[in-house]
């Protein structure tokens, strides 16, 4: 590959120059180059020279001073970066370079052999689970309800090792140090030669299109075309043609009529590049012959306005500019152009002499003049063709290349036209409602024609591809594919082909898409409005690159906006409309063979679409030679972002094409990397960047399966630069993860020796537990495992190696013996003391099939082995001799002392009894144990096996636990383990009932022995073990043991057995005495209390009798559920339940709460309850709540009726605790209306002093400011609550008086009150005339204004006194509205009980009686009786006048207020209801042009002629004038029939009717005699159009008919 051309100069292209074919397969285009530039095979490969070119670039005086020249200058920071996020897990755990050789600990943080001797401490199981050994830590609960796991094991949750970086995707521009800047350039023109679009200036076509001087003499590029010529047109009407050497080989146009023909605004060439073809502004086509450009080879003129009067030819209009020009076929002399107009025509000349004497034929295939109307009568939308393209010509011929297809896209719709023969539309789709709203309008398409494919589609199995089509509208853009439909009759094979149109996929951008090309043939050129270029592939739509070209300035003109500005304007009516109209961009955005041509503001750009190939070789010669193999591997796998340009999509065959060049490319890099590091001046690589080299090889290797190449290559030449460190710890990743389980012995030996000269001996164990055992030495891996503890990988090797499952567990009970007789040394003791714990999870592991530590299953006939020589071992009881050959016996005492009667069993146990437990509990679940005895020792027999493994197989549940009953006897062992064996018991029994059977003895003494447990550690599980056992085995002497469970606290155990015995009263004593479960005695008690709850009379009789026992203790549990209980069992209990709550005034009240007020229920089910609840209870309830929520207590007393209340009971704790409101009312609803008001006056009165002291003080007295304005702020709030408290009062009183006096009733509860409260003033003249309710006013308005005007006097100015006025403003307003309104007969909501009819409330009495008093009191002389007194003075008349000008002044400014929203309001309804009107007089759109019911065509085009002759005989077109209506051809959509009118033609709309009973008649007669198209039609505004006589006809059977009208009988 050579470097990109310099200069600007664009190279030559032997396919550009000798192919007249304008599109080529893209695999043809981008052949693989990455092999020798003579050819595969012709020599050595350019991959080769490169390796001996790199030898060279750390010599200063061949090497440039960047880092781009190889690994010279690369950090470890960009290596590391160059690698994406791979990480050892070293820097996983945050462990940095620097601290390697101090922290170089395991990824578990357990300590190294430096430090100390320990494996995995915590990685085996879950530790002892006894305190019987010293070694042993604190016991763990549960012990048979965990599992064993080691630390290798899967594990459901994520793995604190990171995930290996193989298919790691580390692609990216950033990612290498070789890809970024230089210094001192500018980022803008810098760019990388492995980019996806590699850009170069065509310098020599700018400097000449683009000097000042070429635009004087050319005037400026308006747009560009390209095949195997360069092309530009100009704004002086000339064509400037460049050929690939970027030389001016032609200037057409100068001293001919072009340059009178306006700019450029589109170009064509034709299909041989011989001749080309120049639209201009002022509609004029003009054609050129290259090799005669004196003068035009063809001229097609304008057309005049006035030719269109008597229009004989077809053509563009003068001054509508060219937009776009294709070239049909193969032929110089046909033609398609489009204008801004929206008119396009096809152009065939004949033969001739010269552009004079050729007669040309112009064919309109899109749009309408101006001077036509549109068949419908209605105005033509405004429209331009936005784009406008013929299909090309493939590298083969196809009949479709004789058709001259030609695709359009308006603002609405995409059109598809055959012009030769003739023209015929092929296809039409209108634009999709993906579309964004709002979004710029804009419209683009590009054709790829169909060719020869190089190998069969692996998709398609086809080997010629199928033309495509891509169009967009704004951001929508969609893949259109075009096939031939083959004749079935081989005669019509020389008739003109079928076409098929396929939408086949659709994409959506951000933004308006203004420009399209194909760049391949699955590779597409997006160029969206803010110049923002995106790759994308066509076959997946998934986008490769998005590049940002707003600094190459791309040209565009705004062509469509003048035209299109009313589509626009309707933005408002239609919010499915565009915003605004985008540029046309697409005279600048062109491509040809996999190049993209831009033509800037100020000069020529073209942009190569790099392949695969040229990406590789691009980043070898920077020297980037990690990234290289990392993107070929991407390449390989198929799983980069970036374009695989020139690859093919077949698996198979881009394997092979990668596969060789992967090879070659890793070779060169292994000699370049370690030959530098021989050279003696050469600066070094790194180990880190040995690292990334190892790791990008270790990928390639992988993902191409070639094992043997990374150990014999790879592997060596690492090996030889003395770099073999560096390569075992990049390999550890991929073996943990199980991509590399074989290695070769070599590797194996350095590895191990590699990890433990670096105290890596965790890591070591843990890759060593995921190789494959069979290329190990055997003898030395495990020596050395025993020598640094790493039993794990010792128990592996063993397994799996050898099938040896004896000789580990021989020495993990070595170490176990040690640490129970106390010989360890100081220093190693708690090493192999945890170390020996790795027996219980190796024993749980092999007892259920699985292999330790990974946890992998072994195969069924290895795991039986395992397993009987493990049982063997075990439960034989007798000591064995290991090896069996020449072995010494295995010994558990002293050799003083006798081996007891299974020593491994016993030694096992008293080391950790729980621990040991546990894993036969698992060992129990496996289904090896299930078969019988005699069954497997004759299989055992039968296959020849030694008699110890036929016992092993032989071992089964029953056995095991006979041998640990009898070996784990009370005398031999302490109670801290034996309560173990009876958990143990206890919970197999029964899991497995059908292989274990115990005498009733044994079973008894595990329930003793569970309910003496040794400590509370273990209380929990010993009871979850008694349960178990419970569940399935039934004591005899139950009662005996009743009072164990008691004393042990096995709650759960005593509630079974109470409810197996059906001993009721005691099961809810128990739950009482339960701590932990005392909730469930509420289910306890419904269930027992429930009707037909089985229980006899005596049996109900005890549980009341423990419920009243436990009253107290029963609410303190929860006195909402206690109450809710009492209540739906035993409400006769609620009174000795409340009784025995008299001690805890809360718990009683929340119990009243929930049987008074449930929160469950509604209103309604409230009273109710109330109705029958004891009125003692309820009075009780309101005096609590007057404690615990005294705002509730109105609200509540309002839900009672009246009578159900004793006011002395409740009105003095109302009186103690202020709930005055509540008062009120309730002594309203007994009838004491007047005593209500003195008691709410009385409350004001203390408000009002309250107020008045706290207006009068001081800014600088010593109450705190803030709680003073807390204070005035809540008395003000109060204030407002009784005002309206008053104002309630009144207004009910106005609805149900009378004006009687009180009744003897009244009088006889007045008796009940605790004290009455004296008249406020005594009363005058005026007011002995006044009602009862006239009187309540008076009293309320009098008071506030009192209020009001002793705190105006106070303080003039205090901010408080608007809230007041506006207290006695709304009284005021209240009283006017009650003297006005119309009162009713009756009021659900009146305090009074009085049912005789009220009357009314008179304003003016009420007013001069107020004006009266007020005179009055402010008399010296007069006497008056004023509880209490205060010093404050009192309000005079004249005072007052202020406040009542106030008062009614409002009232003025309200009724004009109103009297304006009023008119406000008429004035809007008018509106809408003349729009509504309007709408309506509109009628509605059929949706349909054929009848719902026979299917015959109603209107619209090919209703015939009739229709609309018929229309305008009955004055329809006057009808639609006056109306206003759209006027469909035969529908009258604007008139409805009434009347009885025979031979009248009724026409309904949507819901409209002659009648729900109608019957037809003559008029009906009549129309069923007219012809179809003439009979009235009915429209619903569902738009379903039907004949009258056809709907008639479904009425007749009842269809669609509906209370006042017809419904459409489709939609219905």
């Amino acid at each position: 590959m050579s470097s990109p051309p310099d200069e600007g100069e664009l190279g030559t292209d032997d396919g550009v120059r000798d192919d007249d074919s304008s599109h080529d397969e893209s695999e043809s285009q981008h052949s693989g180059r990455l092999g020798s530039q003579g050819g595969e095979g012709g020599g050595e490969t350019q991959l080769a020279e490169l390796a001996r070119k790199a030898e060279h670039l750390d010599n200063p005086s061949t090497r440039n001073g960047s880092a781009l020249g190889g690994y010279g200058n690369i950090t470890s920071d960009a290596i590391a970066s160059a690698n994406g996020p791979r990480e050892l897990p070293l820097r996983a755990a945050g462990i940095s370079m620097e601290d390697e050789q101090d922290s170089i600990s395991n990824p578990d943080d357990t300590p190294s052999v430096q430090d100390s001797a320990l494996s995995s401490p915590a990685s085996s199981g879950f530790g002892p689970l006894t305190s019987a050994s010293q070694t042993s830590p604190t016991p763990s609960l549960r012990p048979f309800d965990r599992r064993f796991q080691s630390r290798l094991s899967p594990s459901p949750l994520s793995s604190p090792r990171p995930q290996s970086p193989a298919f790691l995707n580390a692609q990216s521009r950033q990612v290498s140090l070789s890809s970024t800047v230089l210094q001192g350039q500018d980022v803008s023109d810098q760019q990388a030669p492995w980019d996806v679009v590699r850009w170069t200036k065509l310098v020599k076509v700018t400097n000449q299109a683009f000097s000042e001087a070429g635009k004087r003499s050319f005037g400026r590029a308006t747009c560009i075309a390209v095949s195997a010529l360069i092309i530009l047109g100009t704004s002086k009407g000339i064509i400037l043609v460049f050929d690939y050497h970027q030389n001016l080989k032609s200037i057409i146009g100068p001293g001919t009529q072009a340059v009178e023909c306006g700019p450029i605004t589109s170009l064509a060439i034709s299909a041989d590049n011989t001749n080309i073809a120049g639209g201009h502004a002022n509609g004029s086509i003009m054609t050129w012959d290259l090799a005669k450009s004196a003068r035009p080879f063809l001229i097609l003129s304008p057309l005049e306005k006035s030719e269109l009067v008597n229009r004989k030819v077809d053509g563009h209009l003068r001054g509508s500019p060219i937009l776009h020009l294709s070239f049909l076929g193969t032929r110089h002399t046909a033609l398609v152009s489009a204008d801004d107009r929206g008119m396009s025509f096809s152009h065939l000349a004949t033969r001739g002499l010269g552009a004079v004497g050729r007669m040309v034929k112009t064919t309109r295939i899109l749009g309408r003049y101006p001077n036509d109307g549109a068949p419908t009568g209605r105005p033509q939308k405004p429209s331009s063709v936005l784009a406008c393209a013929a299909l090309p010509l493939g590298n083969l011929e196809r009949r479709t290349d004789d058709l001259g297809l030609v695709a359009m896209l308006t603002p609405y719709l995409l059109v598809i036209v055959s012009t030769t023969p003739v023209a015929q539309t092929q296809h039409k789709a209108p634009r999709p409602k993906e579309v964004a709203a709002h979004s710029a309008l804009s419209g683009c398409l590009a054709w790829f024609p169909s060719v020869k494919l190089k190998s069969t589609d692996s998709k398609t199995s086809e080997s010629i591809s199928r033309a495509k089509l891509v169009y967009c509208w704004s951001n929508v853009l969609t893949v259109l594919e075009v096939s031939e439909v083959e004749p079935s009759d081989p005669s019509e094979k020389e008739r003109p082909p079928t076409l098929s149109f396929r939408a086949r996929s659709r994409w959506k951008a951000n933004e308006a898409i203004v420009a399209v090309q194909w760049l391949s043939r699955s590779v597409l050129g997006i160029l969206t409005i803010t110049q923002q270029l995106v790759i994308l592939e066509d076959d997946t739509m998934r986008v490769a690159e998005t590049l940002d070209l707003i600094h190459k300035h791309i040209h565009h003109d705004d062509v469509f906006s003048k035209q299109l500005q009313p589509i626009v304007d309707q933005l408002d009516e239609d919010v499915s409309l565009h915003g605004v109209v985008a540029d046309a961009f697409y005279k600048s955005f062109r491509s040809y063979k996999g190049r993209i041509f831009m033509l800037g503001s100020n000069d020529v750009q073209v942009g190569t679409l790099s392949n695969w190939a040229d990406r590789l070789l691009a980043l070898m010669e920077e020297g980037d030679f990690i990234r290289a193999i990392q993107l070929a591997t991407s390449y390989y796998n198929g799983d980069t972002e970036t374009l695989m340009v020139g690859l093919p999509s077949d698996s198979g065959r881009r394997h092979a094409l990668v596969q060789e060049k992967l090879y070659e490319m890793l070779s060169a890099s292994l000699r370049f990397a370690f030959g530098r590091n021989q050279r003696k001046k050469a600066e070094r690589m790194t180990d880190v960047q040995l690292e990334e080299l190892a790791g990008a090889c270790l990928i390639a290797c992988i993902s191409m399966g070639a094992t043997e190449y990374l150990f014999d290559d790879v592997y060596e030449s690492f090996l030889e630069g003395s770099a073999e460190g560096v390569f075992h710890e990049s390999i550890e990743p991929y073996i943990l993860d199980g991509q590399i389980t074989t290695i070769p012995p070599i590797a194996v030996k350095g590895l191990i020796a590699h990890y433990t000269s670096k105290g890596l001996d965790s890591r070591l164990e843990e890759m060593i537990c995921h190789l494959d055992t069979t290329t190990m030495d055997i003898d030395q891996l495990t020596t050395l495992c025993k020598q640094h503890n790493l039993y794990d990988a010792f128990i592996y090797v063993w397994n799996l190696a050898l099938g040896d499952y004896i000789t580990p567990l021989t020495e993990l009970f070595s170490l176990i013996r040690d640490a129970h007789d106390g010989e360890y040394d100081s220093g190693d003791g708690p090493t192999r003391s945890v170390n020996g714990l790795k027996l219980f999870p190796y024993l749980s592991y092999t007892f259920t099939g699985r292999i330790y530590p990974t946890g992998g299953d072994l195969a069924p006939e290895v795991a039986s082995k395992a397993k009987a020589d493990l049982y063997t071992f075990l439960f034989s009881g007798k000591t064995i001799s290991w090896p069996k050959r020449g072995g010494r016996p295995l010994l558990t005492m002293s050799r003083d002392e006798e081996e007891p009667s299974f020593p491994y069993l016993r030694l096992i146990l008293n080391y950790d009894a729980a621990s040991f437990l546990s894993a036969l509990n698992e060992a129990f679940e496996d289904g090896f144990l299930n078969d019988s005895p005699e069954r497997r020792a004759n299989a055992g027999v039968q296959k020849g096996i030694g008699e110890d493994e036929v016992f092993g197989l032989s071992v089964n549940r029953q056995y095991i636990v006979n041998i640990l009953l009898e070996v784990m006897s009370p005398n031999n062992f302490d109670p801290e383990d034996t309560i173990y064996l009876d958990m143990f018991i206890a919970r197999n029994l029964p899991k497995f009932p059908q292989y274990i059977l115990l005498p009733g003895k044994a079973l008894q003494r595990v329930l003793v022995g569970l309910c003496n447990y040794p400590s509370k550690d273990v209380a929990d599980d010993c009871q979850l073990s008694v349960e178990y056992l419970l569940s399935m085995y039934h004591p005899p002497d139950l009662e005996a043991l009743i009072p164990l469970f008691a004393k042990a606290g096995f709650y759960r155990a005593l509630k079974a057995v109470y409810k197996a015995g059906k001993d009721y009263a005691k099961l809810l004593q128990t739950y009482f005495e339960d701590e932990e479960d005392q909730e469930g005695v509420f289910g306890s008690i419904g269930d027992c209390l429930r009707p037909r709850s089985g229980l006899s009379a005596r049996q109900v009789r005890d549980v009341r009798a423990v419920v009243e026992a436990h009253a107290r203790d029963l609410a303190s549990i929860d006195a909402v559920r206690t109450a809710e209980t009492i209540n739906n069992y035993a409400s006769d209990l609620h009174g000795k339940m409340i009784d025995a709550l008299q001690d805890d005034a809360l718990l009683q009240y929340q119990y009243l709460e929930t049987i008074l007020e449930p929160a469950s229920r509604t209103s309604v089910e409230t009273k109710k309850a109330q109705s029958v609840a004891n009125h003692d209870f309820e009075e009780q309830y309101i005096r609590l709540m007057c404690r615990f929520d005294p705002s509730h207590v109105a609200d509540y007393v309002n839900l009672l009726q009246s009578g159900d209340l004793r006011l002395s009971e409740v009105l003095p704790t109302m009186e103690n605790n202020g709930v005055v409101d509540a008062a009120i009312v309730l002594m309203a609803r007994e009838g004491l209306v007047r005593d209500a008001m003195d008691r709410l006056i009385a409350h004001l009165g203390t408000l009002e002093t309250a107020l008045l002291g706290l207006i009068a003080i001081k800014p600088d007295s010593s109450l705190d400011d803030t709680s003073a304005s807390e204070t005035l702020e809540d008395v003000l709030s109060a204030l407002q609550k009784y005002t309206h408290v008053g104002i309630w009062l009144c207004q009910g009183q106005s609805r149900s008086s009378t004006g009687i006096t009180p009744s003897s009733t009244s009088s006889t509860l007045r008796s009940q009150l605790p004290s009455q409260i004296p008249s406020v003033v005594t009363l005058s003249s005026d007011e002995a005339g006044l009602t009862r309710t006239e009187r309540l006013w008076l009293d309320l308005a009098f008071t506030l204004i009192r209020i009001t005007m002793r705190a105006t006097s106070s303080a003039p100015s205090s901010p408080t006194l608007t809230s007041l006025r506006t207290l006695t403003h709304h009284t005021f307003t209240a009283l006017l509205t009650t003297t006005t309104s119309h009162p009713s007969s009756s009021s659900s909501t009146s305090p009074s009980r009085t049912t005789q009819p009220p009357t009314p409330v008179r304003f003016l009495p009420t007013f001069r009686a107020l004006l009266t008093r007020l005179t009055t009191s402010s008399s010296p002389s007069q006497t008056q009786t004023q509880t209490p007194e205060t010093p404050h003075p009192t309000p005079t008349l004249s005072s007052l006048r202020p406040l009542l000008t106030t008062i009614f002044s409002s009232y003025a400014y309200e009724t004009s207020l109103l009297s304006l929203a009023a008119r406000l309001l008429d004035t809007s309804l008018f509106a809408d209801v003349r729009e509504n009107a309007a709408q309506r007089q509109r009628g509605w759109r059929a949706g349909a042009q054929g009848c719902e019911g026979c299917g015959a065509r109603v209107w619209g085009p090919g209703v015939g002629g009739r229709v609309w002759e018929e229309w305008v005989e009955k004055g329809g077109d006057a009808k639609r004038k006056r109306t206003g209506g759209g006027g469909g051809s035969g529908a009258e959509e604007g008139s409805v029939g009434k009347g009885k009118g025979k031979g009248r033609d009724v026409v309904l709309r949507g819901g409209g009717e002659r009648g729900a009973g109608a019957t037809r008649g003559e008029g009906d007669a009549v129309e069923d005699a007219l012809p179809k198209e003439l009979q009235p039609l009915v429209v619903f505004r569902c738009g379903h159009v039907w004949h009258r006589g056809c709907l008639d006809r479904l009425r007749g059977g009842g269809a669609g008919e509906v209370e006042g009208g017809v419904r459409c009988v489709v939609c219905k």
